[in-house]
């Protein structure tokens, strides 16, 4: 059986985006800095970004990290990524407002209404023996942790704090997390987690 992952940029505070989330700022104030690391990975991040991330079969995301907003859909959005989505496999998008699937370049989003063990069950059934990556926010991925529904957590710990924001573990029960690969460049520390049951 396949694993359900999570790979994420996190400040050492904790926070996966910063405070004040807008269309202008989707990521928040400071929120873009957590991700410099990734705009050109060289050496061990490269070899990181392409070791953690490959063999993915399908994405669950929340529906803020698809688009802004709240409430019906704007249906001429279809992602923020434009023409090209960098996924390539079917992505399932949690919302609580039913919309038809959208075809964006080689990714499908599906829109799905009966919470994050649907999503994370039809992800599985969509990767086949690939694995699943819940690729955020932080909402999402906090409900996924507390269901049990992961099985690694990849965090990508960058060096600056943010003060607030969306914080990672929100609500999350207890969990107990065992290291199996650390590795640090300068920008960044990657720390990959198995979630022992």
């Amino acid at each position: 059986m396949s694993d359900v992952t999570c790979d994420l940029s996190v400040s050492v505070d904790g926070f996966v985006a910063g405070p004040r989330q807008s269309l202008d700022d989707p990521l928040g104030a400071g929120g873009m800095r957590l991700h410099e690391w990734h705009f050109d990975p060289q050496g061990e991040d490269r070899r990181i970004v392409e070791d953690w991330q490959t063999g993915v079969g399908a994405y669950v995301m929340g529906r803020n990290m698809f688009g802004p907003g709240r409430g019906e859909w704007d249906l001429d959005w279809t992602g923020w990524w434009g023409e090209e989505p960098p996924y390539g496999v079917p992505v399932l998008v949690l919302t609580h407002h039913p919309r038809e699937s959208v075809q964006v370049g080689a990714t499908t989003f599906h829109f799905v209404t009966d919470g994050v063990e649907a999503a994370v069950a039809r992800a599985r059934e969509a990767a086949g023996d690939r694995n699943v990556a819940v690729a955020g926010g932080a909402s999402t991925v906090n409900q996924c942790l507390a269901a049990g529904l992961v099985d690694q957590l990849h965090l990508h710990v960058v060096p600056l704090t943010l003060g607030d924001g969306e914080r990672l573990f929100d609500g999350v029960p207890p969990l107990d997390l065992e290291p199996v690969q650390v590795v640090s460049s300068p920008g960044v520390t990657h720390v990959k987690y198995r979630v022992r049951r």
